[in-house]
C-alpha cells in the first residue's frame, strides 16, 4: 500500500522560532549562574517590539534585555524596514516569580508528604507526554521531518556562510515522502519559502535553492522525474520575521517533535526549566523509545508518560510498537521500569538537564541531534 506523509520545518528566523530562541537563551543565561533556577519564560514578537513574560525564581541576576538583543542579533535580524532590528527594537520585560502554590508541589512531592520517601521533586504540571522513534532513518526519526529539518538548517547555513548572501533569516520548508508498505521510498514534493532581499532575481533564487540546498541535502536516490518542487511559490518574500507575522513561544510544537508522525501531548518546550515535565518527560520518553528501537526490540516505538502536578511517579506508562515488536510489549515495559527512573529528579539526573544546553535544542528539532543526552544509546 502506498501513502504520502508530509512534515514541515522552519528556519531560526521564523517569528515563532525567534521567540523560542529568545526564551531558551533566557533559560540558559540563568542556568549558567544558577542550575536550580525555576524558569517559565515566554516571548511575543511583533513589528519592532519584543515582550518577555512569565515566571522566574532564581538567585542569579541576568540582564534580560541584553539576552534578548543578543539572541536577535545571532539569528541575523538588523533591518527594521523588512523584519526587526536587534539594536533599535523595543524590549518589554514582564517577569514575576513562580507561584508559591506551584512551588509547593514541585519542592516536595506528594509521595514524600505521604511518607513514601520518593526523594524527588513533584512534577511541575499535569499532562501527558509522548516520545517516538523509528528505524527508517539513521537518527531514528521519521524521514519527512528529518529531511525538512536538514533542509531548513541548510537554508540558514547558505545564508550565514555567504553561499546565498541575498537570502534573509525567515524561511519554511515542507517535505512530502511517499511510503510503500510503511517504508519510505521516495520524496514526492518539496516546498521551500525563503525571505530574500529586495533586488533578488527569483529565477536565480529558485535555481540556487534547488542546487545548493535541496540537492545538497536530499539523497539523489530519493528524487526522481516526478518529484515536485515549489520554491517561493508566492513569487516574493521580502518582508519577514516579526514585521511580516507576529511570533510566539511554543507555537511550533509539531516542528519541535516528530512532524505530526507521532502523537503529541500538547505541551511546548522552549523557555521551561526541566522541573516542567511537559519538556523533560518528553525528552525522557524519546530516550526510552529510541533505546527500545536501537536495541532491536521494535522497528517503531511510541511511549506515553502521564503525570499529576506535585506527584513524582508517572500516573501511567504506555508502550505502542505498532505491531513491530520482536519481544512481547509486556517485557518491554518491564525493561523500561527496571532501567529508567521516570520521576522528575530521576529524569533530570539521568539526562543531566540542569545545564545550559537548551539553546542547542531550539531550532531544527529537539530530537535526532546526536550530541543531546536523550539521543544516546544504552544497553536496555
Amino acid at each position: 500500500m502506498k501513502k504520502l506523509f508530509t512534515s514541515e520545518s522552519v528556519t531560526e528566523g521564523h517569528p515563532d522560532k525567534l521567540c523560542d530562541f529568545i526564551s531558551d537563551s533566557v533559560l540558559d543565561s540563568y542556568f549558567e549562574k544558577d542550575p536550580y533556577a525555576r524558569v517559565a519564560c515566554e516571548t511575543v514578537a511583533g513589528k519592532g517590539q519584543i515582550l518577555l513574560t512569565g515566571e522566574i525564581t532564581s538567585i542569579a541576576e541576568v540582564d534580560l534585555e541584553k539576552v534578548v538583543r543578543d539572541a536577535i542579533k545571532e539569528v541575523g535580524y538588523h533591518e527594521k524596514e523588512v523584519d526587526i532590528d536587534y539594536a533599535t527594537c523595543k524590549v518589554l520585560i514582564n517577569i514575576s516569580k513562580q507561584s508559591p502554590d506551584i512551588a509547593l508541589g514541585v519542592d516536595k512531592s506528594y509521595e514524600d508528604k505521604e511518607g513514601e520517601k520518593i526523594e524527588s521533586e513533584g512534577a511541575g504540571d499535569q499532562g501527558m507526554m509522548f516520545g517516538f522513534a523509528t528505524d527508517e532513518t539513521a537518527d531514528f526519526m521519521p524521514m519527512p521531518i528529518d529531511l525538512a529539518h536538514k533542509l531548513s538548517k541548510r537554508l540558514t547555513e547558505v545564508r550565514k556562510q555567504g553561499i546565498m548572501d541575498y537570502i534573509r533569516p525567515d524561511g519554511k520548508v515542507q517535505v512530502t515522502v511517499e511510503y510503500e508498505d510503511d517504508k519510505p521510498v521516495r520524496v514526492d514534493t518539496i516546498v521551500v519559502s525563503t525571505q530574500h532581499t529586495q533586488d533578488t532575481d527569483l529565477t536565480v533564487l529558485k535555481k540556487d535553492v534547488k542546487e545548493k540546498v535541496i540537492e545538497a541535502i536530499v539523497p539523489e536516490e530519493l528524487l526522481d522525474e516526478n518529484t515536485k518542487y515549489y520554491i517561493n511559490p508566492t513569487g516574493r518574500f521580502v518582508i519577514g520575521g516579526p514585521l511580516g507575522d507576529s511570533g510566539l513561544t511554543g507555537r511550533k510544537i509539531i516542528v519541535d517533535t516528530y512532524g505530526g508522525y507521532s502523537r503529541h501531548g500538547g505541551g511546548a518546550f522552549s523557555g521551561k526549566d526541566p522541573t516542567k515535565v511537559d519538556r523533560s518527560a518528553c525528552y525522557m520518553a524519546r530516550f526510552v523509545a529510541k533505546n527500545v528501537v536501537a536495541n532491536g526490540y521494535a522497528k517503531k516505538c511510541e511511549i506515553q508518560l502521564s503525570y499529576a502536578i506535585g506527584v513524582a511517579k508517572p500516573v501511567s506508562i504506555l508502550v505502542d510498537t505498532f505491531g513491530t515488536a520482536t519481544i512481547p510489549e509486556e517485557e518491554i515495559i518491564e525493561k523500561i521500569e527496571k532501567t529508567f527512573d521516570l520521576t522528575p529528579r530521576g529524569i533530570m539526573n539521568t539526562l543531566n538537564l540542569r545545564k545550559p544546553i537548551y539553546r542547542k535544542t531550539t531550532n531544527y528539532g529537539h530530537f535526532g541531534k546526536p550530541d543531546l543526552p536523550w539521543e544516546q544509546v544504552i544497553n536496555l
